[in-house]
């Protein structure tokens, strides 16, 4: 690895972590969303600073070659990222159909108070 891919790893890596920590420090990012990124961040970060853990780490689950173990890795944390977002798109939307279905029973409520109202009082 020559010196300047180190330094850009670094860099890249650090920048990443800021963007994430500002996008909470701003309320653009829950704390749940964020922690995904701040994983993949500060592991990025430890394998930019210290290589030599990325190979260990591979050896360490027998991966030959560490590249590939940073492949998984990262699939692994999109894989959990979409996980969670499925998760809360189903609450979501569960949540917007009952609403829905709450404001038309509403709505027919009004609707029908509204006819009563119009109606002179001694029909029927």
């Amino acid at each position: 690895m020559t010196l300047s891919s180190y330094f850009l790893g670094i860099v890249a890596t650090i920048v990443s972590l800021v963007v994430v920590v500002e996008l909470l420090r701003r309320r653009r990012l829950r704390e749940r969303h964020a922690i995904w990124w701040l994983i993949a961040g500060v592991l990025a970060l430890i394998t930019g600073v210290f290589p030599s853990v990325l190979e260990w780490a591979a050896r360490l689950v027998g991966v030959e070659v560490p590249t590939n173990l940073v492949f998984f890795v990262s699939i692994a944390i999109l894989f959990f990222v979409c996980l969670q977002h499925s998760a809360e798109v189903t609450q979501l939307e569960s949540k917007t159909r009952t609403l829905a279905e709450r404001s038309a029973l509403l709505e027919l409520r009004v609707l029908e108070l509204e006819s009563q109202r119009q109606r002179p009082t001694g029909t029927p």
